[in-house]
């Protein structure tokens, strides 16, 4: 025959590393699309569920659809009430929501608050002074309230 058996030897010889090697280039494209696709894009998930529990009254957003609205109520932990209009309010689901475009601070709980809820209002005389500086000086210096 023309084969000779050196060669023949040769090439069944070795097979163990060869199943190493044969799997190397794929695991280096998995490890590759790991920190290429998979891994930014669960960073995305998080950052927008953490900014979909975060909703609250007051904030602009814009849906899914590409609708901006204005949040008016959060109904539930799925759902919230915008107002895309004027007098026109919406259920939206919270999943919808892909942006948040201003967002609202939450108001200070400040001495001033605690007053009122107390039924104390620093001194304006039953709170029917117009709120703000110029209703505390018109109390101040006998104007109307």
């Amino acid at each position: 025959m023309f084969v000779s058996p050196a060669y023949a030897q040769a090439a069944g010889g070795g097979g163990g590393a060869g199943g190493l090697e044969a799997l190397l280039p794929l695991i280096l494209i998995f490890v590759v699309f790991y920190f290429l696709l998979i891994r930014p894009q669960q960073k995305k998930m998080k950052q927008h569920k953490e900014m979909l529990g975060t909703i609250r009254r007051g904030d602009k957003i814009v849906t899914g659809g590409g609708i901006i609205a204005t949040v008016t109520k959060v109904v539930n932990d799925d759902e919230v009430m915008a107002e895309i209009a004027e007098g026109v309010k919406v259920r939206i689901q919270r999943a919808t929501v892909a942006a948040v475009l201003t967002k609202t601070e939450p108001a200070p709980a400040a001495k001033d608050d605690k007053a009122a809820a107390d039924g104390q209002d620093g001194g304006t005389g039953g709170g029917d002074a117009p709120a703000g500086p110029a209703g505390k000086l018109k109390g101040l210096f006998g104007g109307k309230k």
